[in-house]
């Protein structure tokens, strides 16, 4: 999980919270300032106030629920539950810290503790950020239960829950998170109800990709080919099969088809690439990945290939640079920090 669990929830909550509790010349002076600092982000400088204020007796409204919000923005996932947790007990009718303890929870890995606290926040109305509905239906997923997720994925697009939208939609969303088995078996479901559906087979194409079936992925992706023909992913889908298994001619076709229609995706400039350095072609190459970085400098594969293209074309000084470039991308990624899961 990346941040679309962060800023996306914190900009709703805020609005919720100003909504709720206008600021007027009543509001306690310390809870608009804490307010203002999060909406600037100074988050401990609002964190500071904010635990000042906690400390008072009685405790005004919204701090713990404030709290909760600053520690999640800080990606303190321990402090954040326990402040969402001790707002929901100051007011259990507090909908929204209800949600974000069980966004929490599920940070945390404990999807089955977060499932309740999500169903019944959802139950008491519609809540405007979608984050929180996505993430129960991760949670019906971690959990295993996957007619809940179908359902839940189901209501948030406007789809019927038993329709083959909604059984692929379910398929395409357990194959990101590495459950292949069930979205296969939803994949066909969907197929079975709609044999013209679009995607489907593009779904199970991709499955069989990263099995290595590929032989299997050649033939479903060349099925969505048929029922798709304008679709570029199926075609970049199919030069990396084709690829793959040493076909190189029908590769190529196939990522020329790709770049075409998806002018502006790097993944067919960057096959093509790999497909023109196999047929000995390195000039040719070079001038497909010189594309893909140009359009995207920061992605390591294109710079590794263009070192190989530049190095078989004689450009030593060119593959030098690249493997300078590789080197320093490699670097700096390994100096990051960790994306908050």
């Amino acid at each position: 999980m990346v941040r679309f669990l962060g800023l996306g929830i914190l900009a709703y909550l805020l609005l919720s919270v100003s909504a709720a509790q206008p600021s007027t010349a009543s509001d306690p002076p310390t809870v608009a300032g804490a307010r203002t600092l999060m909406e600037q982000g100074r988050l401990d400088d609002a964190q500071r106030e904010l635990n000042a204020l906690a400390s008072q007796q009685p405790e005004p409204a919204d701090v713990e629920r404030l709290r909760g919000m600053v520690s999640y923005e800080k990606n303190e996932m321990p402090e954040a539950a326990a402040a969402f947790a001790r707002a929901v007990a100051q007011d259990p009718g507090d909908r929204v810290a209800m949600q974000m303890q069980g966004v929490v929870m599920f940070r945390l890995g404990k999807p089955a503790e977060a499932i309740p606290l999500l169903e019944k926040a959802h139950a008491s109305g519609a809540i405007a950020n979608a984050d929180p509905n996505y993430v129960l239906a991760l949670c019906y997923i971690a959990t295993g239960r996957y007619d809940d997720a179908r359902h839940a994925f189901a209501a948030q697009y406007e789809f019927e829950p038993d329709s083959a939208a909604a059984w692929l939609l379910t398929a395409r969303m357990l194959f990101r998170q590495e459950q292949t088995a069930p979205a296969e078996a939803d994949a066909r479901k969907a197929l079975q109800l709609e044999p013209q559906i679009p995607f489907a087979h593009q779904m199970l194409g991709e499955i069989a990709l990263a099995r290595g079936d590929l032989q299997g992925a050649i033939a479903e992706l060349e099925k969505e080919r048929e029922l798709n023909p304008l679709d570029g992913e199926t075609y970049e889908r199919l030069g990396d099969a084709y690829l793959r298994s040493g076909r190189y001619a029908r590769a190529q076709q196939a990522l020329d088809r790709a770049v075409l229609l998806e002018p502006n995706s790097t993944g067919p400039y960057i096959l093509l690439g790999r497909v023109l350095l196999e047929q000995k072609d390195p000039l040719t190459a070079t001038m497909y990945l010189e594309r893909a970085a140009k359009m995207d400098p920061s992605n390591s594969i294109t710079h590794m290939l263009l070192a190989r293209a530049y190095e078989a074309a004689g450009r030593k000084d060119d593959a030098e640079r690249e493997a300078k470039v590789l080197e320093q991308l490699q670097q700096s990624k390994m100096n990051s920090p960790a994306t908050p899961q």
